[in-house]
């Protein structure tokens, strides 16, 4: 067997899946033990976590029952589905590359406007109120409020975090943008050979 034949894509599909998988798997249980110590109470944020991780959960398992049956209708569908996978994350992965100070700031801006669950998270985890002011009619779960000190605003304290989480997601996007044009490339000419122990006569 040479690398390059129907053996040996048929593992490397396999494995990229299986990768998948975990990654997938990983991604809700993160969701879950966020939960579980009470870092994350916004049902949205954790929403979003559990779909994305039981979305890749599905594409991996079409992909891997279509790796190993050489089923070429789920291996077609997997192709489209990956390759669309790919330019949005890649498109995503890129815009967070590259957004500057300002634009990370507004963006920031945004989000804690239209997420009050997450806001009251991120006052008690950072201790600080209000994200460039505190409202005093407002609620504030921070610890310094409690103790009647004066809070710091949330603004400078998430920006200092907010370019790193930005490049980091940036990056882990980009790298397993990577991997889904490979899986492409791979279910693309694993679909187009044939099987050694098939029919010789049988068509693909």
């Amino acid at each position: 067997m040479v690398c390059g034949g129907f053996a040996c894509s048929k593992n490397c599909l396999c494995a990229l899946n299986l990768l998948y998988t975990l990654v997938s798997l990983l991604l809700i249980g993160i969701a879950a033990w966020g939960i579980g110590f009470g870092l994350i109470s916004s049902l949205r944020v954790v929403g979003v976590v559990i779909a994305v991780g039981i979305f890749l959960f599905l594409i991996a398992l079409v992909g891997l029952i279509g790796a190993v049956k050489h089923h070429q209708v789920l291996l077609f569908f997997y192709m489209i589905i990956l390759l669309l996978v790919f330019i949005v994350q890649f498109s995503v992965s890129c815009a967070c590359l590259a957004l500057n100070e300002e634009q990370q700031g507004q963006l920031l801006e945004v989000g804690w406007n239209n997420t009050a669950s997450a806001r009251d998270d991120i006052q008690r985890n950072l201790n600080c109120c209000g994200f460039r002011s505190f409202n005093t009619n407002e609620t504030c779960l921070a610890a310094c409020m409690k103790n009647g000190h004066n809070c710091p605003s949330c603004a400078p304290i998430i920006g200092k975090y907010a370019g790193e989480v930005l490049r980091f997601v940036g990056g882990i996007g980009l790298f397993f943008s990577f991997t889904e044009i490979l899986g492409v490339w791979l279910t693309y000419r694993y679909r187009n050979q044939k099987d050694p122990r098939a029919n010789p006569s049988a068509f693909l």
